[in-house]
């Protein structure tokens, strides 16, 4: 796989060794992240910042990661935007996938998560293009 091009990407993670992590393996591959501890505070920060891709934990205080996914699709709506999701969380059920990819999520990856696993799972989201 060739090394993605440098990417601002937002971090949705509660959990502060998890953020540590990820940021972590995304930095040393020369990109930008930008940390927030739930969907509220996602939301909040993609109002003032441009983001080419959003890593989504799902269970967060305040709002979780499938309401913030439904509120970030509900202002695309009628304009030609469509950021990246990428669901990194623990929930690794059957079905799991496809909860979060109804709900808006370009991609599902389960945790613990692994620096190749990551960056496989971000370069399929960013090329996957989603009808308008």
């Amino acid at each position: 796989m060739p090394p993605l091009q440098p990417l601002r990407i937002l971090l949705v993670e509660d959990n502060v060794i998890n953020q540590k992590v990820a940021s972590l393996m995304l930095e040393k591959n020369g990109h930008v992240v930008v940390t927030v501890n739930n969907g509220r505070e996602a939301i909040e920060t993609l109002a003032d910042q441009d983001f080419d891709a959003v890593l989504m934990d799902l269970q967060m205080p305040e709002m979780d990661g499938l309401q913030a996914t439904a509120a970030i699709r509900a202002g695309e709506e009628g304009t030609d935007r469509h950021l990246p999701i990428l669901a990194v969380t623990a929930h690794a059920l059957h079905g799991d996938r496809e909860i979060c990819l109804d709900a808006g999520m370009d991609g599902y990856l389960s945790k613990p998560i692994q620096s190749a696993q990551l960056l496989q799972a971000l370069a399929e989201v960013l090329s996957f293009s989603r009808p308008a």
